[in-house]
């Protein structure tokens, strides 16, 4: 299963509350306050790994709860502070803070004051602190970006450990039964969604042979069949050279007319290529599905435009697949009158001209 978009429950652990104690002995008739501070609540971390591929964790896991922190004791005991909460999530995980809404309709009792459940609220009750993340964020209220292995993010922090009656001693207050309870840990929605960070991105119609190109050039295994769509989901192969260099290609499902309206889902696969370092245009140069290659290339080519214009900018390779079969050759000749680029040729089917092509990538790729 492949998950690249997930919403999740993120809630901090609670400080741990301050302890009320005093000191009883033999022989030690008066031996003043003893209680110790409650222990911090954990926190929820979202770390890079580049060994994640996607968000199914979190897809069988949306609920991201970490440990309270322990209350404090007599003898100044202190509290023990929970752990931080860590989740490794792939590199490439982009993170937005949704609307939080507790329950629908209720309300949050604040030292006797109603609020509606999602508002900013911070409030003292009895010493204690509410901290609600803010509620009303658009989609676009990002709140991190991890693209380099071991970057993080706290989503949530732990709440304070609660002070107890030991630190509330003076001259003239030796006997004080004051006490902090711990603080609420901050709790929010969010909403991660996976760009796939590779070097080189196969873009193309459906049936144009990626899925076949890809598993010719690397050990990937995707489903390949002679039908449009078949595959759903993107692909991640390497392919590797004799000295030990290699290169990551990401294969995403063939777009269609309209793809940066997301017709035909098309919003969830672009945003795969949007941190590829090279795009390969991948077309069909038979015509197999009664298609022009020369209407594909611009309609390509208009697709990632209005999508995001900075794709252009990106260095980008046209290959002719499909190069076996017979109208191919016609078909490439009044391409290349039209448009003035170079082409690599190939049958990914066959095995051809895929040396040159991996030697074409690796130079594109280093320059």
């Amino acid at each position: 299963m492949f998950i690249d978009r997930q919403k999740i429950f993120a809630k901090a652990g609670d400080g741990g509350h301050g302890c009320v104690s005093f000191r009883r002995e033999k022989f030690i008739e008066k031996g003043g306050p003893d209680g110790g501070n409650g222990g911090d609540g954990g926190d929820v971390i979202l770390v890079a790994d580049k060994n994640a591929n996607n968000l199914v964790d979190l897809y069988y896991k949306p609920r991201l709860v970490a440990e309270r922190g322990a209350h404090g004791q007599g003898k100044r005991k202190q509290g023990r502070s929970a752990q931080s909460l860590i989740i490794k999530v792939p590199c490439g995980t982009v993170i937005r803070r949704l609307e939080f809404t507790p329950l629908a309709g209720c309300k949050l009792m604040v030292k006797g004051e109603a609020h509606l459940a999602g508002t900013d609220v911070e409030k003292e009750r009895r010493g204690r602190t509410l901290k609600v993340l803010p509620a009303r964020a658009t989609d676009t209220d990002i709140v991190a970006d991890l693209v380099t292995e071991g970057q993080q993010v706290v989503l949530c922090r732990g709440g304070r450990g609660g002070r107890g009656n030991c630190t509330f001693t003076s001259s003239t207050h030796q006997a004080p039964r004051e006490f902090e309870m711990g603080e609420l840990g901050e709790v929010g929605e969010f909403e991660l969604t996976l760009k796939i960070i590779a070097d080189v991105g196969l873009v193309g119609y459906p049936n144009a042979g990626k899925s076949t190109l890809l598993s010719q050039l690397t050990a990937a295994h995707p489903k390949i069949a002679p039908y449009p769509f078949t595959t759903l989901t993107p692909q991640i192969g390497v392919t590797y050279f004799e000295d030990l260099a290699k290169l990551t290609i990401a294969d995403i499902p063939g777009l269609i007319e309209g793809a940066h309206d997301n017709v035909g889902l098309g919003h969830d696969f672009l945003r795969h290529i949007e941190r590829c370092r090279l795009l390969v245009l991948l077309l069909d140069m038979a015509g197999v599905d009664n298609r022009d290659p020369i209407d594909d290339y611009r309609q390509l080519l208009k697709e990632l435009e209005f999508y995001n214009p900075t794709m252009l900018k990106k260095p980008r390779l046209i290959v002719a697949n499909k190069m076996d079969l017979p109208d191919a050759a016609t078909n490439l000749k009044r391409f290349k009158r039209r448009f003035r680029r170079k082409v690599v040729e190939i049958s990914a089917l066959e095995s051809s001209g895929l040396e040159k092509l991996k030697t074409v990538l690796r130079s594109l790729r280093a320059g």
